[in-house]
């Protein structure tokens, strides 16, 4: 085993599962070289260690019509633990925003907001984002198009 406790099967098990999460046990164990009781055993291993979170169906934004992607980031008039904590919190409660990251630098936090088109993030920028606890000020950009999207993680191949 590696020192971060994966060695080239376990990191090659998380590089299919990323690429198929439903790929069959039986195929696994063949891509990755093993018989299916050992891969079974090391998959259950990555699981169990939280290595890997969950299984999730990535669905296609345009057939859900959902094809704004605007990118925003927040200042916040505090900075106490509990009035970040109180962000966030309200944060969780909004679907739309499907990524938000704390971040070090001129604004508190970017996220990215998913809506069917500019008058649903408006909408949503008056409802909702100037509403959050504790803004101060708001930017947003919208992304003219997708040039890359990835939910896939590079597995480095050694330490």
């Amino acid at each position: 085993m590696a020192r971060n406790g994966f060695d080239a099967i376990d990191r090659n098990i998380l590089r299919e599962i990323q690429e198929d999460g439903r790929i069959s046990m039986v195929e696994l164990a063949d891509k990755v070289g093993l018989s299916v009781s050992p891969c079974l055993r090391r998959l259950r291993k990555l699981e169990e260690s939280g290595v890997i979170r969950k299984y999730v169906a990535l669905l296609d934004p345009s057939h859900l019509h959902l094809g704004v992607n605007v990118f925003v980031t927040v200042s916040l008039t505090q900075h106490d633990e509990p009035s970040l904590r109180r962000f966030e919190t309200a944060v969780q409660q909004h679907p739309e925003i499907v990524d938000c990251y704390a971040m070090v630098g001129n604004q508190d936090y970017m996220m990215r907001i998913v809506v069917q088109d500019p008058a649903a993030y408006q909408k949503f920028l008056s409802e909702v984002m100037m509403k959050l606890p504790g803004v101060a000020n708001i930017k947003s950009s919208f992304t003219l198009h997708e040039v890359k999207n990835s939910t896939r993680l590079p597995v480095p191949e050694t330490d």
